[in-house]
């Protein structure tokens, strides 16, 4: 980091939001992506890689998969004496819970948040795929002399997209005027990141304004009531960028990375993205096995025919079975004569006996965790 040191907080995602299926059994943060990610790798890798070595990370429920992955986050290259990576929950854990929000995790890890070193924070989500060089926008946040400083995405397909996020409406200073939510009424809008920036002392000060005007207001909120007294400001990110807030939005951005030219916008020398690694033997092909444009993870047995499909660790695609368009998660087994396409297959799922199974490119199928079709 430049001149200003920063700290991290990694959120979780709101309770409003319910991917189908995948969110039953683990946080947003922990989903297999690619085969070999999980979500939360993104923003604990571009914190790491821009030089912050004090990240806290939010879990609200399910918290054993996070906790197993991040362990003591010495995978993500952080500083081994000074750094730290921090699981920190909320007493509140039902899900459905209205008060179990952002603001709530913060304001019971008050102490916390006041202790850290750090003069600025810099406030990140777990549920979204994006390469950002967080010194930048610190360096330009203080620059501007703002309170808030916004990073946002400009897109042309909002109609379709980014249902679940929030937009900015910014003026041509790059003022925050409002964030409202994104109704799909205009195709081109300023996606709200859900990632901020800001001085210590405005974060708690918004946290302790939020707690008393309203037990269910977000950090998004107060911020967007805020926007009349302070100054916000919004930063344009460029590159790569996905919302993982649905089940289409998931096989969308799965899908659209195996093209080469979206995914080194994403993978770029020198900026590498940590994951936990998991050591086990390579992939056998046998002599049946057809493979194209797919992403295939280590450990598995490939017999059949694979097109354009993520698959995970350890799974089994028997001879004369056919996966196509998909993502299948790890150690799902795929019996002979299958065809499975436009679907999205959760860990240890076994099909048998259902021979076809088809989804949409907009509506894919989904199959539950240790299934047997």
């Amino acid at each position: 980091m430049a001149s200003y040191r920063a700290f991290g907080i990694v959120s979780p995602a709101d309770n409003s939001v319910h991917v189908e299926g995948l969110h039953d059994y683990r946080p947003i943060g922990s989903f297999s992506f690619l085969g070999r990610f999980r979500v939360i790798d993104f923003p604990l890798s571009n914190m790491s890689n821009s030089g912050m070595d004090r990240i806290q990370v939010y879990v609200r429920s399910r918290p054993r998969s996070i906790a197993e992955h991040v362990g003591s986050g010495r995978h993500y290259n952080i500083n081994s004496k000074r750094g730290k990576v921090q699981l920190l929950f909320s007493q509140d854990s039902n899900q459905h819970s209205i008060y179990n929000n952002d603001i709530c995790a913060y304001s019971e890890n008050l102490d916390i948040i006041e202790r850290m070193h750090q003069d600025y924070v810099i406030i990140a989500p777990s549920y979204m795929v994006y390469k950002q060089d967080y010194s930048e926008l610190l360096d330009s946040h203080v620059a501007s002399g703002a309170d808030v400083t916004l990073l946002y995405h400009r897109v042309d397909n909002a109609k379709e997209y980014f249902q679940n996020c929030k937009v900015l409406n910014v003026n041509r200073q790059k003022g925050v005027n409002s964030i409202e939510k994104n109704l799909g009424t205009s195709k081109e809008r300023n996606i709200f990141m859900d990632t901020y920036c800001m001085s210590k002392e405005v974060f708690i000060s918004l946290i302790k304004a939020a707690h008393e005007l309203s037990s269910i207001y977000t950090l998004a909120d107060i911020v967007n009531i805020k926007c009349k007294d302070l100054d916000i400001r919004g930063y344009q990110h460029k590159g790569y960028f996905a919302s993982l807030l649905s089940l289409s939005d998931y096989y969308k951005a799965s899908l659209e990375l195996l093209d080469y030219n979206v995914a080194s916008d994403l993978f770029r020398p020198g900026w590498p993205i940590y994951t936990r690694t998991t050591d086990s033997c390579p992939t056998k092909y046998l002599d049946t096995a057809v493979v194209s444009n797919s992403f295939v993870s280590n450990g598995c047995i490939i017999e059949g025919t694979v097109e354009n499909s993520v698959i995970g660790r350890g799974v089994e695609i028997k001879k004369g079975a056919v996966v196509k368009n998909s993502v299948v998660l790890a150690y799902t087994v795929i019996e002979p004569g299958v065809h499975v396409e436009n679907t999205i297959i959760d860990k240890w799922a076994h099909i048998v006996h259902v021979k076809d199974i088809r989804g949409t490119q907009e509506h894919p199928q989904y199959i539950k965790r240790r299934d047997t079709l």
